[in-house]
């Protein structure tokens, strides 16, 4: 989907790592939430509250799963999972724009 309509955008960014990372928040109707943001080259560690789908929509990275043995490379129209209450790590080879979809429990 090129686009989300009828949403409400979050005026205020979500920045990490120095400006490294930043998003904005989506809220639905339905009361779903989305981030869409940017990714500089770097190392990253991040921790979840919800299931989050992480859609890369442009560049390289590598991720980190819990309970998954080694590094995945993921790149421009691909995705992965990663389970609620969690840690995982990101690679970023190469800026990337991402998608991340909160699933609640």
């Amino acid at each position: 989907m090129p686009e989300f309509v009828n949403v409400t955008v979050v005026k205020g960014a979500n920045v990490y790592f120095d400006g490294k990372v930043t998003s904005r928040t989506l809220l639905f109707a339905d009361g779903s939430k989305k981030t869409l943001g940017v990714m500089l080259p770097g190392e990253y560690e991040f921790n979840t509250a919800e299931k989050e789908v992480m859609e890369i929509y442009s560049g390289e990275v590598e991720v980190l799963l819990p309970e998954v043995e080694g590094w995945l490379k993921i790149t421009g129209g691909q995705s992965f999972e990663v389970p609620a209450q969690a840690k995982f790590k990101l690679k970023v080879k190469v800026l990337i724009d991402y998608c991340c979809s909160f699933i609640p429990a």
